[in-house]
């Protein structure tokens, strides 16, 4: 080869990696993306959510929720949010989402007051996003800056929202499994259902566990079975906490019921029943900065799950329908 092609090559070879390089960086979120394009965005959405959250305290964790749940289905890019049409089933009526799934309303209002501060600027994914935080702030829990710059998708899928999103059924290993197909670690999910220290499920959702599991305090078992009858079909959208002790404020009693054997759900107490993740459960019941620190890099992590960026999806005028 003449000395001309190799300096040739290795030329083409060092502008291709630049190129790929150019292309990865663009593609990066960043905290201070709309810094310049609507600079008051996060004062704009905080003031609805804490007015919805004022009126029913459970709100917060739907949106925080919703926002798990979007981005476990092709990536956090508020394909969650869309309604569906005659060309796609969306992720509404997935099993995880049907009768639960809440909150619609409220990032439709955020929405509203986003477009009036900056028109066409702001996706719905990024809004449910910093609503997500927010959620966690108003409750008490932990702060960070969320990166944004996510575009929204165009389409949606219920069968991989049934197929991607961890069910209250589910053993540990296979929790771990649906954790790490979307790149996030065992310890990443110990601290991620955190979130459940806030919020309530339905009786479908634990009523196998409070009947039928050996993992589960007795007294707990028939304090739930009060309001949550063993019959399929009786009381199943009746609720209970997720957290005994604080229901409304983000901290970490949900470890500590954990390790009272009070966990609600099955998956929940999964995290506390001899297995791998024991000792950190118990490492968060005792300390909850540990937890708070791991929960927000956690959350910043599950962020990244494959967002739409730079000319991919479109900025919704409307969160429940494409433009």
């Amino acid at each position: 080869m003449s000395k001309y092609s190799s300096s040739s090559l290795t030329f083409a070879i060092v502008s291709f990696a630049y190129l790929l390089l150019l292309g990865s960086s663009s593609a990066q979120l960043s905290t201070n993306f709309y810094s310049s394009s609507c600079p008051n965005l996060c004062s704009t959405v905080k003031p609805v959510l804490q007015s919805a959250i004022n009126k029913d305290k459970r709100m917060g964790a739907s949106i925080l929720r919703l926002f798990f749940h979007d981005c476990f289905t092709n990536g956090c890019d508020g394909s969650l949010l869309l309604d569906d049409t005659s060309s796609f089933t969306g992720e509404k009526t997935a099993n995880a989402n049907l009768n639960s799934a809440r909150g619609f309303d409220v990032i439709d209002n955020i929405k509203t007051a986003v477009e009036k501060a900056c028109p066409g600027v702001v996706s719905c994914a990024d809004i449910l996003a910093i609503a997500a935080r927010d959620s966690v702030v108003l409750l008490g829990g932990p702060n960070w800056s969320v990166k944004l710059g996510r575009r929204d998708a165009r389409t949606a899928s219920k069968s991989v929202a049934n197929n991607n999103i961890p069910q209250p059924t589910q053993s540990l290993s296979a929790l771990i499994s649906k954790f790490s197909a979307q790149g996030l670690s065992a310890k990443e999910m110990v601290a991620l259902v955190g979130g459940h220290t806030i919020g309530q499920a339905r009786c479908t959702s634990f009523r196998g566990h409070i009947y039928n599991d050996t993992d589960i305090d007795s007294s707990f078992a028939k304090l739930r079975q009060a309001n949550c009858p063993r019959a399929s079909g009786s009381g199943d959208n009746n609720l209970a906490p997720l957290d005994l002790q604080t229901p409304t404020a983000f901290d970490n009693y949900y470890y500590k019921n954990l390790v009272n054997k009070k966990g609600l759900l099955h998956s929940d107490q999964q995290m506390f029943d001899g297995g791998s993740t024991d000792s950190q459960v118990r490492s968060y019941s005792n300390n909850q900065q540990a937890f708070f620190s791991d929960f927000v890099a956690a959350m910043i992590k599950m962020g990244d799950i494959k967002p739409l960026t730079g000319s991919t999806g479109e900025i919704r005028k409307n969160c429940r329908k494409i433009n």
